[in-house]
């Protein structure tokens, strides 16, 4: 199993948001000297759930301290940019890791971001796929033209090309079973987020894989990025009690009703309204308990769904350093 990391980046209010920023770092630090593969960094916009609105600034930075981990943007919320901007930015950030960049990206839900960004739940979609393959073109043709739904260019060249060849690997997010349809029936590799439960996890992954199967393409041995809450503790209490406190802010701040109760039709699994949200995390979503129940738990998934590719989103520091610390070098 390879393991990454899904930085967020929280701010309650009560510390400067620069002092978000260096304990991230640290974290960085850490994992650069550790068995972790991949630095995957969340793109959020007018929230505190994550303060983080430009991934690929974030990215340089990052590149700059490092040389061996690996950076990934999970996601780019592509609806939100201009495509060929996109295309440089990533390009650059690949250069200057010098060709560490996985290009995640996705479509995003929250209706503030459409407002401010002048998108709509109807339309997004189409935007963050468009401009996906135009990323991809640019990749691909030293010049390329493109004639779609938003965007139109003729003979369009992105400078500078990116540093891997023939480019990053690229990933997209799908989190319904249509999205996951239409990205599987295209070959593309997905990332599954991390609000569905461990259920539903394993059914997507099966729908994932009949899909490849049933138009041609082959899943093999590539990486399929999970996220997965973790917490840890000294006892199962302990830990029980850390999971409790971080579901709590991640319903109130992000995967709650006013932001997610458009996604139902399309069959996203965030909200189920028969359930307690916190007690829906603590039960079904995260994984919890003492380093040898955890690392129990990860080795079950590995099999049962399958989980090739954790990445880890910590629900406290301390579980993050209890994670490096005493299940990392037991699953990679």
């Amino acid at each position: 199993m390879k393991v990454g990391l899904l930085q967020f980046f929280s701010w309650t209010g009560r510390i400067p948001v620069a002092t978000v920023y260096e304990r991230a770092m640290d974290r960085v630090d850490r994992m650069e000297d550790s068995a972790f593969d991949c630095i995957w960094l969340a793109e959020h916009h007018f929230t505190d759930y994550s303060v983080c609105p430009s991934v690929t600034l974030m990215g340089t930075h990052i590149a700059g301290r490092t040389k061996r981990l690996r950076i990934g943007t999970a996601v780019t919320l592509n609806a939100y940019y201009h495509p060929l901007r996109l295309a440089e930015e990533l390009n650059m950030l690949d250069i200057f890791s010098k060709g560490r960049l996985n290009w995640g990206s996705g479509r995003g839900f929250d209706p503030t971001e459409f407002k401010l960004f002048g998108v709509t739940a109807d339309d997004v979609y189409d935007r963050f796929r468009e401009a996906a393959d135009i990323v991809q073109k640019a990749w691909k043709h030293e010049r390329f033209s493109h004639h779609g739904k938003h965007f139109h260019y003729e003979n369009a060249r992105v400078l500078p090309p990116p540093f891997q060849d023939p480019h990053p690997p690229v990933y997209l997010a799908a989190d319904s079973p249509d999205s996951i349809r239409k990205a599987g029936a295209e070959g593309y590799t997905i990332m599954l987020g991390p609000h569905a439960s461990n259920a539903d996890c394993k059914y997507k992954r099966k729908l994932y894989q009949e899909v490849m199967e049933a138009n041609g393409h082959v899943v093999g041995n590539r990486d399929i990025p999970m996220v997965r809450y973790v917490a840890l503790g000294e006892t199962r209490a302990e830990a029980e009690a850390v999971a409790r406190a971080s579901s709590g802010w991640t319903v109130g701040a992000y995967a709650n009703a006013d932001k997610t109760a458009h996604l139902r039709p399309a069959g996203n699994v965030l909200i189920d309204t028969k359930v307690d949200p916190v007690e829906r995390y603590l039960n079904d979503v995260a994984i919890v308990g003492t380093a040898p129940e955890v690392i129990e738990r990860l080795k079950q998934l590995e099999e049962e769904i399958p989980l090739n590719y954790l990445m880890l989103a910590p629900m406290s520091q301390d579980s993050f350093l209890r994670f490096i610390r005493d299940v990392l070098p037991k699953v990679v």
